[in-house]
């Protein structure tokens, strides 16, 4: 009996709040790591404007989360999950007023937010990403791009995983280089040296032997993927595991750049209310697998926020 209740799936719920996007998952987590998605969302609320100048979460931002997680706090409640995990990354880490953000969702919705290092998001979105990996993969290589940081993760079995997180988000680059619309060519150059010597000194240390698989996870990855399909709607199914080559996300990223921020409203495969976002997040990754080396770059759907379950029903370490 109770062996049976220890393997038996179990209903959790998480939320992930970050620099551009909200994301709640509620499903079964299996004690082999399975996900059955129960209910899931995802929202763009950016929560991070402006925190890269003025290092404070604004009024309206933080009142559009807490407005959201009041609502998922209602759906969660109505399937009795056993456990809930929220966790904060990159704008809440670097805001002054954080503590007054964590008490205001506290009052309001009665959920405890876990402000969570690069460092330990990156090990949780391992956790996502090896969930839904093809098994004959071993050796990766993990880009997570978000809106506030990038977190390159090195992962390959008998090694403890590798981990370097860049103050470099879709975000954070837009706010602060790629000020016109569209970006001049000065713009465009600096943001490329920068992301470039960023990254070069994040993998500076890390072994990056031949055979490593280049993965890519979170929203610019995901979106870019949905764009070289021009899908409709966004269909998880033809997403995870996609393969994108360097060569279209070249083609990808001179297209977004061609045209302006209202332009951009209506491509296939883009999401409305990115539009101002995704130039940056192809400028991130085409620049990243160039200094990589790296020519081809496979899409996982899966990340932080079900790293997050997969970590909240892991047996006690």
């Amino acid at each position: 009996m109770t062996g049976a209740a220890t393997t038996a799936p179990r209903m959790v719920a998480g939320i992930d709040i970050g620099t551009l996007t909200c994301r709640l998952l509620i499903a079964e987590v299996s004690s082999s790591r399975h996900l059955r998605e129960v209910r899931s969302d995802r929202r763009i609320l950016r929560l991070g404007e402006g925190v890269d100048k003025d290092r404070v979460l604004r009024g309206d931002a933080m009142a559009r989360v807490v407005a959201t997680l009041k609502e998922w706090r209602q759906i969660i409640d109505a399937y009795q999950v056993e456990a809930t995990a929220v966790v904060a990354t990159s704008a809440v880490r670097d805001a002054g007023n954080r503590q007054e953000f964590l008490e205001l969702i506290a009052r309001e919705t009665g959920l405890q937010v876990e402000i969570i290092s690069g460092e330990e998001e990156a090990r949780r979105t391992m956790l996502g990403i090896r969930s839904g990996l093809p098994a004959d993969i071993a050796g990766i290589l993990a880009l997570d791009i978000g809106g506030g940081s990038t977190e390159c993760i090195l992962d390959r079995p008998g090694h403890l995983p590798m981990v370097r997180s860049m103050d470099i988000g879709v975000v954070r680059v837009g706010e602060r280089v790629l000020k016109s619309d569209p970006p001049t060519a000065g713009e465009l150059q600096q943001a490329r040296e920068w992301i470039r010597s960023e990254t070069q000194a994040a993998v500076a240390t890390m072994p990056l032997t031949p055979g490593l698989t280049c993965v890519g996870t979170a929203g610019t990855i995901t979106a870019l993927a949905a764009m070289a399909q021009q899908l409709p709607a966004y269909e998880p199914a033809r997403i995870h595991n996609y393969i994108l080559s360097l060569d279209v996300v070249k083609r990808l990223e001179a297209e977004l750049l061609s045209r302006s921020n209202a332009q951009r409203v209506g491509m296939p495969g883009l999401k409305r209310g990115r539009e101002d976002v995704i130039a940056a997040g192809a400028i991130i990754l085409k620049t990243m697998m160039e200094t990589l080396g790296m020519g081809t770059v496979l899409v996982s759907d899966l990340g932080l926020r079900e790293g997050v379950l997969i970590d909240l029903v892991r047996p006690a370490r």
